[in-house]
């Protein structure tokens, strides 16, 4: 129990620790592929962030403050006093607040296909496509996965094509009212998001990572990033939103980084 509401999580693997911080809408159970890969390199905790999955649904609404606080929770109930901290889209920005509040719990960071928010440069409002019909949200959200995504891209290249079924395979359409809530609520404090004046306060080594044809976090908000952490690189990759897919090099690069002279640095 985390203050108003419980917090589930689960961990995996074995090796170095690491904190995942997951994106919008997904959840532990949505994201089993994913952490799976992880998990083979890493001892990987991620949790569902609060609103989703078999995590509590509290009143809203909902500060990025939190989200990163509920993390640091997590790790206090594991005794890991800091971990390697990865980020993924909107779990990109819960990671920037956590690493800024907690810079001394972060021993590497990585942020892939996210945003420091505000004028820096804000992701698309995600927001604003909760009210529009499905076919007309469909529309609009493709060539935001990836701006070359059109029809005749897809059918050109079937990789990608599987890729975005696999996505509309994974929507469901059996969310309870207050799981429906939740998701809203996280997209709007996403909408919020703005932690570029402070991203200077970062003392871990930092991956900052971005897909070329991401149009939901344009690879211009990840050089801004890269740009005010002090020990930042910046790696573009040849993708959309869902880079890590797309690009095989990618990947092996994130697990390179988190991995090297870890030693050094573990708990």
């Amino acid at each position: 129990m985390h203050g108003d509401h419980c917090i589930y999580y689960e961990v995996h693997g074995d090796g170095p620790r690491m904190l995942l911080f997951n994106g919008s809408g997904a959840t532990v159970d949505k994201s089993a592929l994913l952490i799976g890969v992880f998990a083979k390199h890493f001892t990987v905790v991620v949790h569902d962030q609060r609103g989703l999955g078999r995590s509590g649904v509290p009143v809203g609404p909902y500060t990025m403050a939190e989200y990163a606080l509920d993390g640091a929770r997590v790790l206090d109930e594991l005794g890991w006093d800091s971990c390697l901290v990865v980020g993924i889209s909107f779990g990109g920005m819960v990671a920037q607040e956590f690493a800024v509040t907690w810079p001394a719990r972060v021993q590497k960071l990585a942020l892939l296909c996210t945003s420091p928010g505000g004028r820096l440069g804000a992701s698309y409002p995600l927001h604003e496509l909760a009210e529009l019909s499905p076919p007309d949200r469909a529309a609009i959200y493709l060539p935001l996965l990836d701006t070359r995504f059109t029809s005749d891209w897809l059918q050109q290249h079937p990789v990608d094509a599987a890729l975005v079924a696999d996505i509309a395979s994974g929507r469901s359409d059996s969310l309870s009212q207050e799981q429906i809530r939740g998701e809203r609520e996280q997209l709007r404090a996403r909408s919020e998001h703005d932690v570029g004046e402070r991203l200077a306060g970062v003392t871990a080594p930092t991956f900052v990572a971005a897909g070329r044809f991401d149009g939901i976090a344009p690879h211009v908000n990840s050089e801004a990033i890269a740009s005010l952490i002090p020990n930042a690189t910046l790696h573009v990759y040849e993708g959309g939103h869902m880079f890590m897919v797309q690009d095989r090099t990618a990947m092996p690069d994130i697990f390179s980084f988190l991995s090297q002279d870890i030693a050094e640095v573990a708990p």
